[in-house]
């Protein structure tokens, strides 16, 4: 099931000899339990693509769905709509609330949605993230890593169809790096996300399906082998 679907898309600013064509016409499709890594130098047009997925920005020509649902040629309300429910972003600073615990990270979910806290689904999600026992800790209490697993949880705790890592392991030594992208590329295939990771470290791309390189705002798949 294609849970990200890109058809002919492109993303240009500027008029005339100013143009910049940011993101040329691109066209992917991602299916549900698919860990796909995005790398590039930067200005490659890997931050378009992501902002373009997540609906923080629509495209010049083209369009996107999620789960199916037409995404880039909805009104503004609709999309942020859509992108609560359907999609959950990971970044490059884990962007935690310092003065929220572990456990109440995840219960702003709550609190949009105005639904009752799922203990179960929560302490079930925190152990999985080996950070079960941190649930009443501030962000100031925890190490680079544990940060980025409190922002797998959150990210995962309204079970998006969708997960965009920008970076994820940027701000992380290469062990924890290592342990992250495991873990999201299991995440994934437990719970049959789609994931995109933008990296610059192409040694974490052991863990995705597949990898597409993008330069000068084209993106196509690296082959293996």
């Amino acid at each position: 099931m294609k849970l990200i679907e890109m058809i002919d898309v492109s993303r240009s600013f500027g008029e005339g000899e100013l143009k910049i064509d940011a993101l040329k016409k691109t066209n992917i499709a991602i299916e549900a339990g698919e860990f796909v890594a995005v790398i590039g130098p930067s200005g490659s047009g890997k931050s378009t693509f992501l902002t373009i997925t997540g609906g923080l920005q629509t495209p010049s020509s083209g369009k996107v769905l999620i789960n199916g649902k037409p995404f880039s040629e909805v009104t503004e309300k609709k999309r942020a709509k859509l992108r609560f429910e359907e999609i959950g972003f990971i970044l490059q600073a884990s962007n935690l609330v310092p003065f929220l615990t572990v456990q109440d990270q995840l219960h702003l979910a709550n609190k949009v949605e105005r639904s009752k806290v799922d203990k179960q689904k929560r302490d079930e999600l925190l152990k999985e993230l080996g950070i079960f026992e941190l649930k009443d800790k501030f962000p100031s209490d925890l190490s680079g890593g544990q940060r980025q697993r409190v922002a797998i949880a959150r990210a995962l705790y309204h079970d998006p169809s969708v997960i965009l890592a920008d970076e994820p392991t940027a701000s992380l030594d290469t062990q924890k790096a290592f342990e992250v992208v495991e873990i999201l590329a299991r995440e994934t295939k437990l719970k049959k996300k789609a994931t995109i990771m933008v990296t610059h470290d192409e040694r974490l791309i052991a863990y995705c399906d597949k990898v597409f390189v993008m330069k000068d705002g084209i993106l196509s798949e690296r082959i293996s082998g």
